[in-house]
């Protein structure tokens, strides 16, 4: 209790990097980021190296490897989390894809009468403040001078081109940029690869401030509770090697995620009064929302055999391993500098919707994200979801071990909307991949296969095969109404000072695609509201309102 720094972040994962890297600029300001899991190395080809993605999932080296509690809508499967445990977090280990969301999503986070900072208006400055978008000239909605460089997918690919043919085919438009005036519509994938290497929220904010001596990181730290003198917290206690150690803080940011935060303030006494009591943990502040409101995006693969050898298949042959990881070691170049997710787009299944509510992610190979392949010929697959489920679910740990993973309920599948949008989003998935532009290519459908036909066909199967996009969020939501858990003016935990959530379990609602990006600018904005600064100047920029007919 001896040490004093003016801000403690647990957790140096994606927004625990970026909160870093801006409250540690003022040289005044002492920073200590408490990282559970094992350094970013500059030579771990397992996370540097964008196409050996799947490696890290699954591997207890750099995945928290979280599963949920039995799914009672999906035949009691237990479907696996993968949430990166290293520093820079699941930026560390995701699939590098760099999607803002829809700007109509910030406009439903600011119905809240709290949120009005929290529009679109308010969140594009801190978007174009956090990057540096190689493929777009000068213009309202993109940045150049931030330290998240953005390439665009090349998508040369010819089964990419046989993708955009097809959507048009299909009745869907090509859009100029999935992050600009128009989101709806399909075009190459931003993504987090720079110069042929992974682009982490480590590498592009925490690395280039670590130099500084008010900085401190400690990896392999584990938090294991938030002190409180009162209502105030004052420092958190940890685990390092042997013993427990505690240290003191001015300010304590929780940056832990979706799934450690709200574990975290559970096992301080933050939470349900009653659930705490029940597993021998005094209440420090009754807050019920905690844990609660936890969203997320189910995907599956829809796959096509290819009769031309040009899908990835060849680069899947174990044999080829040595060459590919040489061509990237020395050169940067070749099948392991991409995330081969270069292409895709959104689009909405029903004219209920105002805005696109199913994303599709093209890949020219068929193979599953931990790397398995259920065919040894050339093929190609559609990712799909609907990113608006009304289902929710918790987070609620079991036990007072800070080591023993919590409870994860996500339902999917319990809602009507949900089942809903799942068959029209695999409609559309086929209805794609049907279209005259890939004649030449399929082969026919590998999955689900001509067996599956009828909606409750369609549904077994997406209960049966899904998997999480891994976009979970929600867990400790801004807002005002009573389960909130967080101030959005403020960033601080209702009814407690000296701590603040900042990281995706305080998105009020899931955005449209993936999460990473929104995560990144909650995270440029927040460190702004934490230290006084005057919030950028809101930016009007005009966006694409769809026109429903009728």
């Amino acid at each position: 209790m001896r040490q004093q720094y003016d801000f403690i972040i647990v957790g140096g994962g994606s927004a625990g990097c970026a909160v870093a890297a801006r409250l540690s600029a003022d040289p005044a300001h002492r920073v200590l980021v408490l990282e559970a899991g094992r350094p970013d190395y500059p030579w771990d080809v397992l996370i540097q190296m964008p196409a050996a993605l799947t490696f890290p999932v699954g591997n207890r080296f750099y995945d928290w490897k979280y599963e949920s509690e039995p799914e009672p809508f999906m035949h009691g499967r237990r479907i696996q989390h993968a949430r990166g445990r290293v520093l820079g977090g699941s930026s560390s280990i995701n699939g590098m894809i760099f999607q803002r969301g829809n700007p109509l999503d910030y406009e439903r986070w600011s119905a809240d009468p709290g949120m009005k900072a929290w529009d679109h208006a308010h969140c594009l400055p801190y978007f174009k403040r956090m990057e540096n978008c190689l493929s777009e000239p000068e213009e309202v909605f993109r940045g150049h001078h931030g330290p998240l460089v953005l390439e665009r997918g090349p998508a040369t690919n010819p089964l990419f081109s046989a993708f955009f043919e097809a959507v048009q085919q299909a009745g869907y438009p090509l859009t100029d940029d999935l992050n600009g005036y128009r989101q709806e519509g399909f075009a190459p994938f931003d993504r987090n690869v720079h110069r042929g290497r992974r682009l982490s929220a480590a590498r592009a904010y925490l690395h280039p401030a670590m130099s500084r001596p008010n900085l401190e990181v400690r990896t392999r730290t584990l938090v294991t509770r938030i002190m409180f003198e009162g209502h105030r917290a004052v420092g958190v206690e940890y685990t390092r090697g042997h013993g427990v150690r505690r240290v003191r803080g001015g300010e304590v940011i929780l940056c832990g995620g979706v799934i450690n935060t709200p574990q975290l303030l559970q096992l301080s006494g933050v939470g349900n009064a009653d659930e705490l009591r029940s597993l021998g943990i005094d209440p420090v502040h009754d807050l019920p929302g905690v844990g609660e409101n936890l969203q997320d995006h189910l995907e599956v693969y829809v796959q096509h055999g290819s009769r031309q050898p040009v899908s990835l298949q060849p680069a899947l042959r174990l044999w080829r391993r040595p060459l590919i990881w040489a061509e990237w070691l020395f050169l940067r170049k070749g099948p392991g500098a991409t995330n081969h997710f270069e292409a895709g787009g959104f689009v909405r299944s029903n004219e209920d919707v105002a805005w696109p509510n199913v994303m599709l992610h093209f890949l020219p190979a068929a193979i599953r994200y931990d790397g398995s392949c259920r065919t040894g010929g050339h093929g190609y697959q559609v990712h799909v979801g609907p990113m608006y489920s009304d289902a929710r679910g918790s987070v609620k740990i079991r036990t007072r071990d800070p080591r023993a993973h919590p409870a994860l309920r996500f339902n999917y599948l319990s809602t009507a909307q949900d089942r809903r949008e799942w068959v029209e989003a695999i409609h559309i998935a086929r209805g794609i991949l049907g279209r005259p532009a890939f004649e030449e290519f399929s082969s026919g459908e590998l999955s689900p296969g001509p067996s599956v036909e009828t909606d409750e066909q369609i549904l077994d199967w997406v209960a049966r095969d899904g998997e999480t996009a891994l976009h979970p969020a929600c867990t400790c939501k801004m807002g005002t109404d009573e389960s909130s858990v967080v101030d959005p003016d403020t960033m601080q935990v209702h009814g407690l000072a000296g701590i603040h959530v900042v990281d995706a379990s305080a998105m009020p609602y899931v955005t449209n695609g993936n999460i990473y990006a929104p995560v990144m600018m909650l995270a440029e904005k927040s460190a702004d509201i934490i230290l006084g600064n005057t919030p950028l100047a809101p930016d009007p920029a005009d966006f694409y309102h769809h026109c429903r007919t009728g």
